[in-house]
């Protein structure tokens, strides 16, 4: 028999409006994957360490190297402390280090507090190992975290609360008073927090990320995710980072040696070296996504959009509705990447309960030359929908 959790489970929206835009030849504005191939002398890296390097089972929690350089770079950039050796695991991208996270940590029963839009694999995770969403409704267009919606989220049965920040798709960044009040919650009943913070290096307009882990009362009981996947524009290589004190290491340890075991090692071999020697990349990559992301927000506009604030990740959204398109956001994506060569993702996807059905997601991850096409299909998409 098939587990009811995946026995009717969707295919993925990303997948889904992928593949039509690989079936049509459409512009892939949808996916959050990057034109920019990622730094030579990294990818460069990998292949020597491919060719010359060890290419054997490396140890279960990471090859030493990628777990020293992780920790040093989390001190560089959100001055965390980190015991490389107590504190850091190396995974197979963090959508396994999610899986670890929610095996280890979630007993049947345990209630998980979770903010929509949210990344379609929480939920089939959190309910395969028991667990039992409670879910709060972000709103357009700021998507903000409030007292009261906290209040009415955790119960005396609340084991975890799961933040993704920045924020896919959303765009946003917390504020400290948000992240304070999430902090004052976890504390109060005695939760952890799983912090999906993949696109932690990705913050524009000067803005400064600050993990939750280093908020008061947060640091023992905060489980931090990161992706050298996002930081260094390589999506494919699936290397993530599980980062939390000794007692939560050791549990997120086990499950992670029964689910990939270990990650190829001449990637984290790659990867280590790059944290230790690519300061130029993480200087000037949000810089050229900003610019990127100014460039979709400006053409968009000139074309009649109205665009939502994008503080951080690679993604913008456009509000339908105040653009003057009446379709609901999945139905105008669908027209658009079957009818005007162009896909993008709809922002109800990402919700479970009551969604918001008039924003659609789009990647800014992009050339010049791509983003403009993409900005005349979808102006073109737009005065199809007033005809």
């Amino acid at each position: 028999m098939v587990h009811p959790v995946y026995a009717d489970l969707p295919t993925t929206i990303f997948e889904e409006m992928s593949g039509l835009a690989r079936e049509t030849g459409a512009i892939n504005l949808g996916q959050g994957f990057p034109d920019e191939p990622g730094p030579l002398a990294v990818r460069q890296r990998a292949a020597a360490e491919a060719v010359d390097g060890y290419n054997q089972y490396p140890p279960m929690r990471g090859l030493a190297e990628l777990r020293r350089a992780a920790a040093d770079h989390y001190a560089r950039f959100q001055a965390l402390d980190l015991d490389w050796q107590a504190e850091v695991t190396v995974t197979s991208g963090a959508t396994e280090a999610l899986a670890a996270a929610f095996l280890a940590l979630i007993s049947p029963g345990d209630e998980v507090v979770l903010f929509q839009p949210l990344y379609d694999a929480y939920l089939p995770m959190i309910r395969r190992a028991g667990g039992v969403p409670r879910l709060a409704r972000l709103e357009p267009p700021h998507w903000r975290i409030t007292r009261p919606m906290l209040e009415a989220l955790f119960t005396p049965r609340t084991r975890m609360v799961v933040l993704n920040n920045p924020v896919n798709p959303a765009a946003v960044i917390f504020s400290d008073a948000e992240l304070a009040l999430v902090a004052e919650y976890c504390v109060a009943h005695d939760a952890i927090a799983v912090c999906d913070e993949v696109w932690e290096q990705i913050a524009f307009d000067g803005r400064v990320f600050r993990p939750l882990m280093s908020f008061p009362g947060m640091r023992e009981r905060t489980v931090k995710i990161g992706s050298a996947g996002k930081m260094f524009a390589l999506t494919g290589w699936k290397v993530g980072f599980l980062c939390a004190a000794p007692p939560l290491t050791r549990a997120l340890a086990g499950a992670h040696q029964f689910l990939t075991f270990t990650t190829p090692p001449p990637l984290q071999a790659a990867v280590a070296w790059g944290l230790d020697h690519c300061a130029d990349w993480f200087a000037a990559m949000p810089g050229d996504l900003q610019r990127s992301r100014d460039r979709l927000a400006a053409g968009l506009t000139r074309e009649g959009f109205s665009v939502l604030p994008a503080a951080g990740t690679y993604f913008l959204n456009v509000d339908l509705a105040a653009s003057g398109v009446g379709e609901a956001d999945r139905a105008f994506c669908l027209r658009a990447v079957r009818e005007h060569g162009v896909a993008a993702i709809p922002v109800s996807a990402f919700y479970e309960t009551d969604p918001v059905s008039h924003i659609i997601r789009l990647c800014f991850a992009k050339g010049d030359a791509t983003l403009d096409a993409g900005v005349a299909r979808l102006a073109a998409a737009r005065v199809a929908a007033a005809l």
